[in-house]
């Protein structure tokens, strides 16, 4: 899931959209506020300026560079690379990946009694009236992953804006499809610890698929993968997100405290107001969230669904007119070149200073609160968050235990086969139905074959069903069965995805090739 974030492979969908609709993305170097067709009186003047820009070129070299110091210019090139490695969506799902088989090597070690300590180490915190107890693995359950969870819930967000569920008549097939993708896992699972085979509250534990690996997957895939069909499997992804989030507020909470539940709601209305009053600092939001996971945390509801409520407060917008910007700027500029003094040290030049940080200020403000959020928090959240989860979680002991009453457990059985088998079944027979009876078609460039890749893939689930796992089950052993079901389900899912469409792909040129021949 996650994407979070994610990021790379909207970035492909973006690249290929129409002129008109690239004001829409989000990528700075592709907003185009207010775009006019080049026909137009202004767009005339822009197609002019832009062959203006295209001539000034020639002399960009000769302009004095703003930063002049070496080792700042070194710096900077060496945070845009590591931007390029922290903004690739494989590699955070790589780190996820070794962070998981480091836990699997640390419970299997002689330091696994180490490591159970420390994830029973407790942490405390007092502020006033409030205080709380967690263990070390309670923190990064049920704290660091709200953090996560807001990731998620920005993600929502900006699809319900400006993304693919923006409009609902488009994104339907892939929601529906979702829909597929969730009951059918759940029906297996249930068919295998019905009767008091198993423990039949784990029937969420497969429905998960967890995007930021399934996409990490598929890139590997490059080009054999249509972007478009990207596209559909985050859309899918995306709802299935939406369906989990409700699984586990409905289902995998605890007895509700009143009181606290009162003082959730109280908060909730504040949150309310500060987008209401349209209050654009992002500090006031996250403060208020701090306590609404703390009231979450005591009242019984699933703490992590603070991140996804706080979220959908976060405002959307700018409070800059963008219109006026390019305008506005140019009288800064003019102001900053009157105010600047060649003969006097920065430190002097008081009047420079204070017009460059009332520009800064509005520059900063320019970045809706909702993206200054995510850019905030998305590196921490795939670089440290997760693979911390990851190592805190995948600890599957073997050593010492009998391999095979695992295997035979109803619970292994269920969420393997929900996840291996009820995933493809679930996404490939929904989106047939619905095309073959005429409510949707495929979206273009989208093939039979690779919703078949999309439904396998689907099987990969890791973050959002370890943690149900972890909810789900009174007995260790359960968790534990329920853990080596996932581990084994996700790597078979991306091994059949990718033997699919490699052999797909080779039969298809060898008949191409038979084809060509013939004539």
């Amino acid at each position: 899931m996650i994407e979070v974030k994610r990021m790379s492979e909207r970035k492909d969908a973006e690249a290929r959209v129409t002129p008109e609709k690239k004001k829409f993305s989000r990528n700075p170097r592709t907003v185009k506020v207010g775009a006019e067709p080049q026909g137009s009186p202004s767009g005339t003047k822009r197609a002019a300026a832009s062959v203006a820009h295209e001539r000034s070129k020639t002399t960009t070299k000769r302009r004095p560079a703003i930063i002049r110091e070496p080792a700042v210019i070194k710096r900077l090139e060496q945070a845009s690379a590591m931007q390029k490695i922290t903004s690739n969506g494989t590699i955070a799902a790589a780190v996820m990946v070794v962070a998981a088989l480091l836990a699997v090597a640390a419970a299997n070690s002689q330091f696994y009694e180490f490591f159970l300590e420390a994830l029973e180490a407790p942490i405390g915190a007092v502020l006033g009236p409030f205080s709380i107890q967690l263990t070390f693995e309670q923190f990064i359950n049920d704290f660091l992953m709200a953090v996560f969870f807001l990731l998620v819930g920005i993600e929502l967000k900006y699809e319900t804006t400006v993304g693919q569920l923006r409009k609902p008549r488009q994104a339907m097939l892939p929601m529906l499809a979702a829909v597929g993708g969730v009951a059918a896992p759940a029906l297996i699972y249930m068919a295998f610890n019905m009767g008091g085979a198993g423990e039949i509250k784990g029937w969420a534990v497969p429905i998960a698929t967890d995007i930021a690996f399934a996409l990490g997957v598929m890139s590997l895939l490059g080009d054999k993968v249509a972007p478009e069909t990207k596209v559909f499997f985050q859309t899918l992804a995306i709802a299935d997100d939406i369906l989990a989030i409700l699984v586990l507020a409905l289902f995998y909470g605890q007895t509700p405290q009143i009181q606290w539940c009162a003082a959730t709601a109280v908060t909730i209305v504040i949150l309310w107001g500060l987008n209401r009053a349209k209050v654009y600092s992002l500090k006031p939001y996250m403060a208020v969230g701090a306590f609404l996971w703390y009231f979450m945390f005591m009242s019984g509801i699933h703490a992590t669904l603070a991140g996804v409520i706080l979220a959908f407060f976060l405002p959307a917008r700018s409070d800059v007119r963008l219109s006026n910007l390019r305008d506005w700027l140019g009288r800064q500029a003019s102001e900053l070149d009157d105010r600047y003094d060649d003969n006097a040290h920065v430190l002097g030049q008081h009047d420079f200073t204070e017009a460059a940080v009332a520009v800064e200020r509005v520059m900063h403000h320019v970045t809706p609160p909702l993206e200054r959020a995510e850019r905030n928090i998305s590196v921490l959240v795939n670089f440290v968050i997760l693979p911390l989860f990851a190592f805190a979680n995948a600890q599957v002991r073997f050593v010492g235990s009998d391999f095979g009453s695992i295997l035979a457990n109803p619970v292994t059985q269920g969420v393997f086969c929900g996840a291996v088998f009820g995933k493809p079944i679930g996404i490939i027979a929904v989106t047939f139905l619905l095309v073959k009876i005429g409510f949707a078609k495929l979206p273009k460039n989208v093939t039979w074959d690779q919703i078949i890749a999309v439904g396998i893939m689907g099987g990969l689930g890791f973050t959002m069903s370890i943690l149900i796992s972890g909810l789900a089950y009174a007995d260790p052993f359960d968790v534990m069965s329920a853990k080596v079901a996932i581990l084994l389900g996700s790597v078979a899912a991306a091994l059949l995805g990718i033997l699919f469409v490699e052999l797909y792909g080779l039969f298809k040129n060898r008949g191409e090739g038979e084809g060509s021949a013939q004539e």
